[in-house]
């Protein structure tokens, strides 16, 4: 029995997959390994990178003409900056995947000779050198994980493969692929020893191309839910798959990670005889989220760091990102995988990191809120949800409260919009769910609550008092609009516009306020805060 595959390399004989050298341009790989070219593939963590160079590995040995071995050098990111302690054990690594790739046991007493002789500042380029001079073949070495290390430990590294290029093929690798997240030419490295920023391409100024790994197309993702019909009957619903395409946009994890939680995991979901339906797909992706998947986790984390929050924090605010904000912060996020440029610009990458993200930054108040925020205050009789009393106690809530719970997030320009999500998700937790968009320039943050059959519309902007064009006024009839076209989409009667007015010393008596509006044959209620 095979299954959707969410952890590791692919294995197909247990895993449903789109063939890994199917998902890269192979004719110019090859291209390239023949022109004796070294060249980088990058894409973000779980994108399938390490199933393309092994598949890679296996075709140029299996067609033959080259010696082709994989190695990940992640272990000597322990080493931190001992760089002799690190050469070492990627050495050791090259020896060992030689015999294993290749049947080389003469490639392990080889390791083992050049780390007791070689400096460390030669030893990897000592090793490779000495390695294909020993080969009837020209070598293609595929190194995963380069940009896990650190400092002097990879910029020897670089080096070293710099060093001995000029000797290729004869007595060094015809051709090496650097495989990580981001391109080397992104690296800004620190070196202790030289009291400097050193940049990889300085580095590395032998890299002739880049290659990015994409995510799934719509097709691809089709393609590989198929397999799973295929092999055990079970469809997949037209909503099911719209649901899918919405939640990953064809992030190869989450597209497995959301096929393998409803077919596998979910009770109605392993009944082969029943479809898999919308409902079951948009409960595995909150299931996904609630759990805190690994690779969920490894994202938010990133959330603390200054170069993503200044990207981050204006697409949760709905704002332009400020002259603080710089190119080589916008490509860490979008190498990361968080983010992906859209027709309008930069955007969160997909549905699944649009929940995750303000969830992540809200967790604490989320739990703040568990003993003040009850859902059985806001249900009514008979088992809908009453919004209007719930944004009645929000808005007194943040009159009280406001400046106190707001500066408690690092994204504090995003704190009026964060801490009345972190509120709504204490109350539909466990009954309904909540659909986010937001990006960066949008002026607003659109929120819709699903509860039972209920579907209602939020609408967040803030009154910003630099704006000295947007007046208040402006700001509510460009708001009623946008709530209008919202709870048209969303095929909703019920919305809400919810103004967060920052006017430094504007008293509380002129901010806090509700009406009801009424725009082109809508009933929108309008909230001061």
């Amino acid at each position: 029995m095979r299954f959707f595959n969410t952890a590791g390399p692919i294995q197909d004989d247990i895993h449903y997959c789109i063939p890994p050298l199917e998902r890269w341009n192979l004719e110019e790989v090859l291209s390239l390994i023949a022109q004796r070219k070294y060249f980088v593939l990058h894409a973000p963590r779980q994108t399938g990178k390490t199933s393309c160079l092994l598949a890679l590995v296996k075709y140029l040995n299996e067609r033959g003409g080259f010696r082709a071995i994989y190695s990940n050098v992640e272990p000597a990111q322990a080493m931190r900056e001992d760089v002799a302690q690190a050469m070492a054990g990627i050495v050791h690594g090259l020896g060992r995947d030689a015999e294993f790739y290749l049947g080389d046991t003469a490639a392990v007493e080889l390791a083992r000779e050049v780390r007791s002789s070689a400096p460390a500042s030669l030893m990897l380029e000592e090793y490779l050198a000495r390695w294909c001079q020993q080969s009837p073949t020209p070598a293609a070495v595929m190194l995963d994980e380069v940009d896990a290390l650190v400092g002097d430990t990879l910029i020897s590294l670089l080096r070293q493969l710099r060093s001995g290029y000029n000797r290729r093929p004869a007595a060094f690798p015809q051709s090496i692929i650097l495989c990580g997240v981001r391109d080397v030419r992104d690296y800004r490295i620190h070196s202790s020893a030289e009291k400097s920023i050193i940049t990889g391409g300085s580095a590395f100024n032998i890299k002739a191309a880049s290659l990015r790994l994409g995510d799934f197309n719509r097709e691809e993702m089709e393609r590989l839910y198929a397999e799973h019909t295929s092999e055990t009957g079970q469809t997949f619903e037209p909503g099911a798959l719209d649901a899918a395409w919405e939640l990953s946009c064809g992030q190869p994890w989450v597209v497995n990670a959301l096929a393998y939680e409803a077919c596998f995991e979910l009770k109605e979901g392993r009944d082969r005889a029943r479809p898999v339906s919308q409902a079951m797909i948009e409960q595995a992706g909150e299931n996904l989220i609630l759990r805190r998947e690994t690779h969920l986790d490894q994202l938010a984390d990133k959330l603390a760091e200054p170069r993503v929050r200044r990207v981050i924090e204006p697409l949760l605010s709905g704002t332009s990102m400020t002259k603080e904000a710089s190119d080589e912060d916008l490509q860490y996020v979008l190498d990361l995988g968080l983010i992906r440029i859209g027709s309008e610009g930069p955007e969160i990458a997909n549905g699944i990191y649009r929940e995750v993200i303000p969830r992540q930054l809200t967790s604490i108040t989320e739990h703040n809120f568990e003993a003040m925020v009850k859902r059985a205050w806001y249900v009514r009789s008979d088992g809908s949800l009453d919004m209007e009393k719930l944004l009645t106690d929000f808005q007194q809530f943040f009159r009280e409260n406001a400046e106190h719970w707001t500066q408690r997030f690092d994204y504090q320009e995003a704190g009026p919009q964060l801490l009345l999500q972190a509120y709504l998700q204490r109350v539909v937790n466990g009954g309904g769910l909540i659909h986010r968009e937001y990006g960066l320039g949008r002026g607003r943050t659109d929120l819709l609550v699903r509860w039972k059959d209920q579907r209602i519309v939020l609408e967040l902007k803030v009154v910003d008092p630099e704006a000295l064009h947007r007046t208040l006024a402006r700001t509510i009839e460009e708001g009623l609009a946008q709530t209008a076209q919202y709870m048209d989409r969303c095929g909703t009667s019920e919305g809400h516009l919810i103004l967060f007015d920052r006017t430094p010393g504007k008293p509380w008596e002129e901010k806090i306020w509700r009406r009801e509006e009424k725009i082109d044959g809508k009933s929108v209620t309008t909230w001061g805060m």
